[in-house]
């Protein structure tokens, strides 16, 4: 894989996935979610049919994702979730990419608003670093600590 070849961004509804695009992006979200994290929990939730799903691509592998929803959906606020990046890219500022991208595309698809995301504990101060704060609400979802963050425009 060349590193240095641009990504290519792809934000699509659910029925104007490819039914490659659909397996290539559940691959992704179990090798990462269930496999790496070592959790079984049911990763294909009805929600996907709701959500706009931007991928990113680098020599045409799929690397990086994300869902993104309107307000009401998730949250009162819009909210972006699934964020993941493929284990080979890790470290590479792939996922502060993604995360610019899925906020580009809330503004983009419903306007500048505030985001909500239920983040894993653990990536609190990436999502700080892009002005993410923390809601004071924790939880446990599928074993994991997660919190509640807010990114206010």
């Amino acid at each position: 894989m060349n590193s240095g070849a641009p990504m290519e961004w792809r934000l699509a509804a659910f029925d104007a996935l490819s039914v490659a695009e659909l397996y290539e992006l559940l691959q992704l979200r179990s090798e990462v979610f269930v496999l790496e994290q070592d959790c079984v929990f049911q990763d294909v939730d009805g929600a996907d049919a709701q959500a706009m799903h931007l991928m990113g691509r680098r020599d045409g592998q799929l690397l990086a994702y994300a869902r993104c929803f309107p307000a009401g959906i998730k949250f009162a606020e819009a909210s972006i979730g699934r964020i993941v990046t493929s284990q080979r890219v890790r470290g590479s500022g792939l996922g502060h990419l993604l995360v610019e991208q899925a906020l580009a595309a809330v503004a983009t698809l419903w306007g500048r608003q505030a985001v909500r995301i239920g983040a894993q504990t653990r990536l609190k101060d990436f999502y700080a670093g892009h002005g993410f704060a923390d809601a004071g609400i924790a939880y446990i979802e599928d074993g994991i600590e997660h919190l509640e963050m807010i990114w206010q425009p």
